[in-house]
């Protein structure tokens, strides 16, 4: 069953426990110049060959926080395995990574949300004869973070969290939270929430829900930047994970290995479906299993539901793309942009960073994107 372009016909068709479970360790790459990667805390001996290629410049990158611990474990992962091969990635934000790609001082930028036309235009300026495109690597979840005492499961719906984001609702123990939780302690507290002060692609994602969900409670476009009222802000994912962790009665938005690394619960969403749907990879791969592509040649962007009421679907999802030139990239670091992509969205690469938290990508999908790094000029 085929990804379709513009929502045409069918979607995606691959099941969530597939999805997560279902890779291999599978070698990707044999050639003389290959090694092994040691994997994510594993052994080599089971790790996968990697096609490092020459020797090329340093590979400088930026841009999502959400796919930080992701870029992490990736790099490490193949540098260990390419030692001749260097590879810089710094945060900032979805804005400054597709700002920098843009002003051509970095190879590939991770977003959150896909090139809008004007960006698309400008990195013109930069892709010698081509583009910037959106490869989508890094899949995940927007986890609704959360620190009440003696809260263990609570329950938010997308007009409450919007409302919430928006100081509409300011209390723990208002009416509309009560109602979503009717077992639940709910102190009389006033709410903390935490927001991102820099441009942020999982701010975008999270708009473009309270868009679908909230039945106008939200009154601002989906945007990179915070537009809701009160509230106090953090930069990074990182950032805002770690007033949550410290301030209680607070509450803040960050993907999901965020909240696994600091120990933070996560708020379970009632989409609608029979019950609430918990915040975990194998419900948010229930969600990416009915993407479709959006974009056309080589722009592999996608589009998701974030309405969606499927039993056991979290809608909260994101999709971290890394923006790279389809034609016109710098010679000197093309070979090993190339090879660490290819790494990147291979079985071993996904598996890798599967294990902390993120969504295995639909194999189908994963096979476009490869073959779309070949296509590299």
């Amino acid at each position: 069953m085929k990804l379709q372009r513009n929502g045409r016909s069918k979607a995606l068709a691959i099941g969530a426990m597939a999805l997560v479970s279902s890779l291999s360790l599978a070698a990707c790459g044999s050639d003389d110049n290959s090694t092994t990667a040691t994997g994510s805390g594993g052994s080599s001996s089971a790790a996968p060959a990697i096609d490092c290629g020459p020797k090329q410049a340093p590979l400088v990158s930026a841009g999502s926080t959400a796919q930080g611990n992701a870029i992490d474990i990736l790099k490490n992962n193949f540098g260990a395995a390419c030692k001749d091969t260097t590879i810089n990635y710094g945060g900032g934000g979805s804005g400054a990574g597709v700002q920098q790609f843009n002003q051509g001082k970095i190879q590939f930028a991770g977003s959150d949300s896909a090139l809008k036309p004007a960006e698309v235009d400008a990195s013109k300026a930069v892709c010698t004869g081509g583009q910037g495109i959106n490869l989508p690597v890094v899949a995940g979840l927007i986890s609704i973070v959360y620190n009440v005492e003696g809260v263990d499961n609570l329950v938010l719906d997308g007009p409450t969290i919007a409302k919430i984001f928006d100081s509409q609702i300011t209390k723990w123990n208002d009416p509309a939270i009560v109602a979503l939780n009717p077992s639940a302690k709910l102190p009389d507290a006033d709410i903390q929430a935490f927001h991102r002060t820099d441009d942020s692609g999982t701010t975008e994602n999270l708009t473009k829900y309270f868009a679908k969900t909230s039945a106008g409670a939200w009154s601002y476009p989906a945007s990179k930047a915070w537009a809701g009222k009160g509230g106090q802000g953090a930069s990074g994912s990182a950032g805002v994970s770690a007033q949550v962790k410290q301030v209680k009665n607070s509450v803040s938005y960050a993907e999901l290995s965020f909240a696994q690394t600091n120990n933070l619960k996560s708020a379970s969403i009632n989409t609608g479906a029979a019950k609430p749907v918990e915040a975990t990879a194998v419900n948010a791969a229930n969600t990416f299993a009915k993407a479709q592509i959006a974009g056309t040649g080589s722009d592999l962007a996608l589009t998701l539901d974030y309405a969606t009421k499927d039993e056991g679907s979290y809608p909260l999802v994101l999709v971290t793309y890394e923006i790279v030139c389809d034609k016109g990239n710098k010679a000197d670091t093309l070979d090993a942009l190339k090879a660490f992509l290819t790494y990147s969205i291979s079985d071993a690469g996904q598996k890798a960073i599967g294990d902390a938290g993120y969504v295995p990508l639909p194999k189908e999908l994963t096979g476009k994107v490869t073959a779309a790094v070949k296509a590299l000029a």
